[in-house]
């Protein structure tokens, strides 16, 4: 089977005595507030294409997900198969999903920024048989990539464009649920979504989760804030993005919550929503709030209703916990987690400033972490290691690559970062044991990208680092040894990575450093960690 979890029986004993693992799915939650709450508002979407908006009341969006899942059945969607989808924050999401969960089917979301290459290898490895795209989306004709895959994924048998096929799919008369649903769901312990994340060695991992993984992560979350379902969730993190994915899209629904959904990131028009809609809960990368304290700061905007700002990805500056905090009238958040796992820590409401600002949090009830040596032994407090992390939030496997799953024989995860954690069990992410860079909460496949840039004509060595960003955290900033009589320019590679090797635009180098050779070790390996320092004082 290509979705077999890795599930040993002991953790599978261990997660549901200790109540982490409640065998309960979203769809079983979302039935509960539909039937508690019909009329009550579950999601607010903002089409930028369209220039249109969406409110759906839990009773219409069950209407809608149940009608998707029937069409999907008739085109031959069967339990374990898997839909696929590259679509913003948009209602066709949360239903998608659902609809999937209804099914059976396993939900693939795919990050909006994908190209060609990206995707013909994600589609490929799952073996997608219907893949969802927008027409169009920030003036990229994804429908027309879309068709063009298809020749070349062979298991890909339908693809459904929103706003063109999509509409039509759902309009079609039929059956609206009926018994072609009954029986089909999957248990709480078998996979239900793969979600990609950024590879060290050229290729993405498929991150497999089943119900009760993600379920424990949303529960575990929504306590720790004290979220309920009076809250107000805003969302323009993309939701094909774990942070989205969980805390946008599935917190609302099992919280009973209401979620307003953005899908392109604009500081002006989240103050406008959080004061439309009364939003009390958001979650971003550092770079979000920075914009969003900004846009409240110049005036215009009131977002009292605003209790709690999680921050994930790169520590926040301390000037700007102090600033938003000020200026927002709200709890700041540090949180730090993977898509491996969802949030792991996170700091608490009320906490002290020093831990908001110098660590990544606390672990979240269900979840255990520890630093060890290269040999893997525990580290005392305060000692910088490698960092573990083991529980009910963990995956279960990585699509069609066991061998890569990364556990040790007692559940310990291998997070592939470096850490410190303090006497009060308060952890500090230091660094990474891995070559990923981060930019604005994205990872970027840096060997992957640096093996694309080798084949480039005029290109001898490559290296790429992370060059300091106040916004955004880090750049990409790459380090050539040009061919000789080469005059390499960054438009040119970009140019190359961009239309010859359909690389997404997120990944693309911003800063080029031509040298006449890599600072290397007696054994010829490059030494990365002098380059960072040499791309830290270019921005200095």
């Amino acid at each position: 089977m290509r979705f077999d979890p890795i599930l040993p029986p002991g953790r599978v004993a261990a997660m549901k005595a200790q109540g982490h693992w409640r065998d309960r799915r979203l769809t079983d939650m979302f039935d509960q507030r539909v039937a508690e709450m019909p009329d009550k508002l579950a999601l607010v979407d903002s089409n930028s294409m369209t220039g249109t908006s969406s409110r759906l009341t839990f009773r219409e969006l069950a209407r809608r997900v149940d009608r998707i899942a029937v069409r999907l059945a008739a085109l031959g969607i069967e339990k374990g198969d898997v839909v696929a989808w590259q679509l913003p924050n948009w209602w066709q999401f949360t239903a998608l999903h659902l609809a999937c969960l209804r099914l059976g089917a396993i939900s693939g979301p795919l990050m909006p920024i994908f190209r060609e290459r990206e995707l013909t290898f994600m589609l490929g490895l799952a073996e997608a048989k219907v893949f969802v795209v927008p027409r169009s989306f920030r003036g990229f004709d994804h429908a027309a990539m879309a068709h063009g895959l298809r020749t070349g994924l062979p298991a890909l048998q339908h693809v459904l464009v929103v706003g063109d096929s999509f509409d039509a799919l759902l309009n079609t008369p039929g059956e609206e649920r009926g018994d072609i649903l009954a029986g089909r769901e999957a248990g709480p312990d078998e996979v239900v979504e793969v979600q990609y994340t950024s590879g060290t060695t050229g290729e993405p991992k498929g991150v497999m989760h089943t119900s009760n993984t993600l379920m424990a992560t949303v529960d575990a979350f929504a306590d720790r804030l004290a979220l309920s379902r009076n809250d107000v969730v805003l969302m323009a993190s993309p939701m094909a993005h774990q942070t989205g994915f969980l805390y946008g899209m599935m917190m609302p629904l099992v919280l009973g919550a209401t979620a307003v959904l953005q899908d392109i990131w604009d500081p002006r028009r989240a103050a406008a929503a959080i004061a439309a809609e009364r939003v009390t809960f958001t979650m971003g990368a550092t770079p979000f709030l920075a914009d969003l304290t900004g846009v409240v700061a110049e005036g215009g905007h009131g977002v009292s209703s605003l209790r709690t700002f999680v921050s994930a990805g790169a520590p926040i500056p301390r000037a700007l916990v102090e600033r938003a905090g000020q200026i927002l009238d709200a709890n700041i958040i540090s949180a730090w987690g993977m898509t491996e796992n969802g949030a792991v820590t996170m700091t608490r409401p009320g906490d002290p400033q020093d831990k908001t600002i110098g660590t990544d949090g606390v672990c979240l009830p269900g979840m255990e972490i520890r630093v060890v040596d290269p040999e893997g032994r525990p580290l005392p407090t305060g000692a910088e290691g490698l960092l573990k992390a083991r529980g009910a939030f963990n995956f279960v496997g990585y699509l069609k690559r066991p061998h890569l799953y990364g556990h040790d024989a007692e559940g310990w995860f291998d997070t592939g970062d470096l850490a410190r954690i303090d006497a009060d069990g308060y952890v500090r992410i230091t660094g990474r044991a891995k070559d990923l860079l981060i930019r604005g909460g994205e990872n970027i496949p840096v060997v992957e990208i640096e093996g694309l840039l080798f084949r480039h004509p005029d290109v001898q060595a490559v290296a790429i680092v992370g060059m300091p960003d106040t916004r955004l955290g880090e750049r990409a900033c790459a380090f050539v040894v040009p061919r000789p009589g080469a005059a390499l320019t960054l438009k040119e590679l970009t140019r190359f990575l961009e239309q010859e090797h359909k690389v997404a635009r997120q990944y693309l180098p911003e800063r080029l450093e031509l040298v006449d050779d890599m600072p290397r070790t007696p054994s010829g390996k490059v030494q990365k960690f002098r380059l960072r320092e040499l791309a830290k004082a270019l921005v200095q």
